[in-house]
C-alpha cells in the first residue's frame, strides 16, 4: 500500500495544491513478485470544515480498509469552501474536485475511468459536498458516501447569517443547484426518472448530532423520490468516533471484492 502526498498547479484554484493518495499498486505477494497490474476502483473522500487532506488518514483506519479491498482513495484539501464554485478568483472548489482532480489523478495513478468504479464521500461539509457533487455529476460517480452531512442550511436549520458569505441569499440558494435536493431533482429529470441509473447513496448521522434532524429530513426526501439509499444511525456526536465506525460500514456497501493480503511489516510470510 503506497501513501503518496503529491502537489500540482491547479487551474481551478490558481495555485499549487497538495493532496494525498492511497494506492494499492505496490502490493507484493511474495518477495520480488508484484500483484497483477490493474486499474483501481477509486473513492474521492472529502474532509469537513476546518480540515484538510490529512484528516481521514490520521483519524481512521482508512489505509488498512483500502488495502483490504484494493481500493484507491484520493484525499484533497477543499479548505472551507463547501466544495462550491465561489464568486472569487481561485475558489472554484466544485470544478477542482468534480473535474480537474479526477482527470489529474487518473493521469498520475492507475485508476479506473469507469463510472461504476468511481465513488465520492465525505463528512460534515464534505458530506454536503459529496451529496451535491455526486448527484450533479452522476455520470462520473456511481456511489455516494455521506456522513453527518451539513445539509441543514437547506433543511430549515440554517444559522442566520453564518452561511450567507458562501451561499448568498439563502432563499435564492434553496432553489439553485447549491441545494442537494435541486441536484437530485435535476438528475431525475435528465434520467427520465429511471431510478436504476441513480447513484447509490449511503447516508448516516449520529442521533446526538445537531445535524441529525436535517439528515433525517433529507433521507425522507430521497426515499420519497425512489432514491437508492442505505441509511444508518448510531448513538454519538459529530466526531471521529462516529466517522471511524461509519467509514468501515460504508466501504462495505461499495462494489468491491476481497483482496489477497500482500507482504508488509504487518504481514511477513
Amino acid at each position: 500500500m503506497a501513501f503518496i502526498t503529491f502537489n500540482y498547479f491547479s487551474s481551478c484554484l490558481k495555485r499549487t495544491v497538495t493532496a494525498n493518495a492511497i494506492i494499492p499498486a505496490d502490493k507484493t505477494m511474495t518477495f520480488g513478485r508484484f500483484g497483477k497490474k490493474k486499474e483501481f476502483k477509486t473513492l474521492y473522500l472529502l474532509h469537513g470544515l476546518l480540515g484538510d487532506c490529512n484528516d481521514w488518514a490520521l483519524n481512521t483506519p482508512l489505509r488498512l480498509l483500502a488495502e483490504s479491498k484494493d481500493l484507491a482513495v484520493i484525499l484533497p484539501s477543499g479548505e472551507n469552501g463547501f466544495y462550491l464554485n465561489l464568486p472569487h478568483p481561485g475558489m472554484a472548489y466544485e470544478d477542482f474536485v468534480a473535474k480537474e482532480l479526477i482527470e489529474v489523478t487518473r493521469r498520475l495513478f492507475p485508476l479506473s475511468r469507469k463510472r461504476e468504479d468511481t465513488f465520492i464521500g465525505g463528512l460534515s461539509m464534505g458530506g454536503y459536498g459529496a451529496l451535491r457533487l455526486g448527484l450533479k455529476y452522476h455520470k462520473t460517480f456511481s456511489h455516494i458516501l455521506a456522513f453527518s452531512s451539513a445539509v441543514h442550511v437547506f433543511e430549515g436549520q440554517d444559522n442566520g447569517n453564518e452561511f450567507h458569505s458562501l451561499f448568498g441569499d439563502l432563499k435564492k440558494a434553496k432553489h439553485s443547484d447549491m441545494n442537494p435536493r435541486v441536484c437530485f431533482l435535476k438528475m431525475g429529470k435528465s434520467l427520465h426518472g429511471d431510478a436504476s441509473r441513480y447513484p447509490h447513496i449511503y447516508l448516516s448521522c449520529a442521533r446526538q448530532d445537531g445535524l441529525y434532524e436535517a439528515n433525517v429530513s433529507f433521507r425522507d426526501f430521497l426515499l420519497e423520490h425512489q432514491a437508492d439509499v442505505t441509511w444508518d444511525e448510531e448513538d454519538g456526536g459529530h466526531n471521529w468516533d462516529f466517522w471511524r465506525s461509519q467509514i468501515e460500514k460504508a466501504i462495505e456497501t461499495l462494489p468491491l471484492g476481497e483482496s489477497e493480503q500482500g507482504i508488509g511489516s504487518g504481514n511477513v510470510k
